[in-house]
């Protein structure tokens, strides 16, 4: 028997994510899942591409209650899709203004789905609708009586588990950002305006295997820095200066995410200190964290470990999970009671405020094994490296 067409990975890691997901609907009485995200149609169809950078056309892909996906695609994408392992490909030639595919669609959720049935659409955290609002509710009026009802939980349940195809991916990802952090000191050093690295950082990541790389991040300071998040600006290193760079590099659709830190020059005692607690931190959650617990209790183990060495955490969540978006559920948070399975890829991001409302952040990528964390990063060192 001839293998079936696919992409990124062979056709039955898709069929096992389909029959996992239409396990799920069942348990929730959905009909049917529709999907218009990115990396929702990316994660049943392979359908890898940059072109989503254009928010001129929707995409739509129906996972019915049995059998098959049908993608319900602009004419533009037909040739890849019809590269994956998908078989029912519809499509219109987008864009058309009025209906840009939404009579299409709407026939074939009317052939797939009952008129008392369900269509279950991901509407939670996380989730967005990529198609115009006033298309569809005109959709959920041609379709009435049939229902639209939330599938975040059906997506996010599946989706959070990470098959060892995934966690494959996902390591090579993480091994190119390894590569790339060894290579820094060619680039960063004092006097250099950190705009420059940032590009220098980019190109690295590409040298070493990136496909693109999505996000690149950090910040410089003395003894720390104000955000993780602020672009780059041409301020040049000084010494006693504490550079971050955090990169989402992405290979096969796969990120990694995580990030280091580089002293420039002597850096004060303090920095150090704090660099060392986030070092412990990350350890002890490393050392303790395991299936069955809740995404709070990874927030505790890391906060209280930091608080125990006299540092209070910078905010926010400390860690997310990973895998076909930079970041994805949980978020290690105080509030966020999703239970940590098996198989899930996860980032332990611990961050401290340093002193004159400067932080330090660091962050690992794990996968969740039943006896606790995998390293998918390569571990940081416990003392900060000094550029020249």
């Amino acid at each position: 028997m001839a293998e079936e067409r696919s992409l990124i990975f062979p056709a039955q890691e898709y069929r096992a994510r389909v029959a996992r997901l239409q396990a799920k609907m069942a348990a929730n009485a959905q009909d049917a899942l529709l999907l218009t995200s990115a990396a929702d149609i990316f994660y049943v169809t392979g359908f890898l591409t940059r072109f989503w950078e254009s928010p001129a056309r929707p995409w739509f892909i129906i996972i019915p209650a049995n059998g098959d996906p049908v993608a319900v695609i602009p004419s533009i994408g037909a040739d890849l899709m019809g590269k994956t392992w998908m078989t029912t490909i519809r499509t219109w030639p987008a864009p058309v203004p009025g209906d840009d595919g939404l009579s299409l669609l709407a026939e074939t959720l009317a052939d797939m789905v009952p008129a008392t049935g369900s269509i279950a659409l991901p509407m939670g955290l996380e989730t967005h609708l990529r198609m115009p609002l006033a298309d569809y509710l005109t959709l959920t009026t041609r379709l009435a009586p049939r229902r639209f009802v939330d599938g975040t939980d059906t997506v996010q349940r599946v989706r959070e588990i990470k098959s060892k195809a995934e966690v494959v991916k996902i390591r090579a990802a993480c091994a190119i950002a390894d590569r790339a952090y060894a290579r820094v000191p060619e680039f960063a050093a004092t006097g250099r305006p950190l705009n420059q690295i940032f590009r220098d950082f980019q190109r690295v990541l590409l040298e070493e295997g990136a496909d693109w790389v999505s996000y690149v991040a950090g910040g410089a300071g003395q003894g720390g820095y104000g955000d993780v998040i602020s672009p780059a600006t041409d301020q040049p290193l000084q010494t006693g200066d504490v550079l971050m760079l955090d990169t989402g590099a992405v290979r096969d659709g796969y990120f990694c995410d995580f990030d280091r830190n580089y002293a420039v020059g002597p850096v004060s005692a303090q920095t150090h200190r704090a660099q060392a607690a986030l070092h412990v931190a990350t350890d002890r959650a490393l050392a303790t964290l395991r299936p069955g617990m809740l995404a709070r209790d990874a927030h505790r183990i890391l906060s209280d470990e930091l608080a125990r060495h006299g540092f209070a955490d910078a905010g926010g969540r400390l860690g997310h999970g990973l895998g076909i978006t930079l970041t994805e559920w949980p978020s290690f948070t105080p509030l966020d009671t999703t239970e940590l399975v098996e198989g899930m890829v996860l980032t332990l991001e611990p961050g401290a405020v340093v002193e004159g409302g400067t932080i330090l952040v660091h962050e690992e990528n794990i996968v969740l094994r039943a006896n606790g964390p995998e390293l998918l990063s390569t571990r940081a060192p416990r003392d900060l490296p000094q550029l020249d």
